[in-house]
């Protein structure tokens, strides 16, 4: 078994989509019902709700928003951590350095989600 993405479910997939394209660097392809960014290692799809009732009618009884922290892991989290405060984006954690050896920081996105921006440091 390989894992190779995750759908993130929302009622606006335009808004959402365009969050993700301008912070990840990648561009959206799809349309107002199904957007997919490709990334290294998977994919990120965003799915609108409607379109979900559409294909599974009662599929989003009881789903939730913002339950997910997404991680990407990059070079290097203080170049990150700038880039992203230039954009304007909300942080949650700013850069800290965990007893397991990674350094992160946390934004979230318009749905509630945090996506975790971490570097493993050199031991």
């Amino acid at each position: 078994m390989e894992f190779k993405g995750i759908c993130l479910i929302t009622k606006d997939v335009t808004r959402l989509a365009a969050f993700y394209a301008r912070i990840l660097g990648v561009p959206g392809e799809g349309d107002e019902t199904h957007m997919a960014l490709a990334l290294d290692g998977g994919e990120l799809a965003i799915f609108s709700t409607q379109g979900m009732e559409g294909m599974a009618p009662g599929s989003m009884r009881g789903a939730g928003s913002g339950n997910f922290t997404l991680g990407f892991q990059v070079a290097d989290v203080e170049a990150e951590y700038q880039r992203l405060q230039a954009l304007g984006v909300e942080f949650v954690l700013h850069p800290t350095t965990h007893p397991w050896g990674n350094r992160s920081f946390w934004v979230r996105d318009p749905e509630g989600n945090i996506l975790s921006f971490y570097q493993v440091l050199d031991p």
